[in-house]
């Protein structure tokens, strides 16, 4: 378990809002700002979360000189209102998780370092940056599509773009969702929109 592995934000209405990391989390739950939420929807306090005993078999804990704490990984905002976002946002994150980081001429998986996005009709001949026109696409693959069709370069989407209709979370893959967010996972979206 490292400080930067991901927990689940939800607003006060238990509604799912964004991820933020292990340390951030616990900074927030320290000033007061949050509170730790059960699967079963019980909250804690910090005060409250010092006292609950770790378990021997606790792999998400956190160890200080002074005491071992149990990782929350759900924290509720205690000032927010504010209600999640019920569309998926154009973002470079979220064409990754909608292609499941697969280049859509290959077929093959990549790192998101070595995928680029590629327009399937390019800016050039009339296209435009939108969900049913971008696709991830290794840089061999893109290099050799180049400033044309698929058709043109003799090769063939492995399946359409089209936007998604589930949130970014729920199109996470499944090994990357912690069990404790499975009950909140209805509508939260978190990253920067594309232009």
């Amino acid at each position: 378990m490292t400080m930067e592995s991901p927990v689940l934000v939800l607003n006060r209405s238990f509604a799912a809002l964004a991820l933020t990391d292990v340390k951030r989390g616990f900074t927030l739950f320290f000033k007061g700002h949050v509170r730790a939420v059960l699967p079963d929807y019980t909250t804690y306090d910090w005060g409250e979360w010092q006292d609950i005993p770790v378990q021997p078999s606790d792999d998400d804990v956190v160890r200080t000189p002074s005491m071992i704490l149990k990782v929350p990984r759900v924290l509720q905002l205690l000032s927010c209102d504010r209600p999640p976002r019920n569309d998926v946002k154009f973002s470079r994150h979220n064409i990754y998780l909608r292609d499941g980081t697969r280049c859509q001429y290959c077929g093959k998986r990549f790192s998101t370092s070595d995928l680029s996005l590629d327009h399937v009709t390019p800016l050039s001949r009339g296209g435009r940056s939108s969900w049913e026109n971008i696709v991830c696409a290794c840089l061999p693959c893109n290099v050799r599509k180049g400033n044309r069709l698929p058709e043109e370069a003799g090769m063939k989407l492995r399946r359409q773009p089209v936007k998604p209709k589930a949130s970014p979370l729920g199109l996470l893959a499944p090994h990357r969702i912690h069990p404790d967010w499975r009950n909140f996972l209805d509508v939260a979206y978190w990253n920067v929109e594309l232009q």
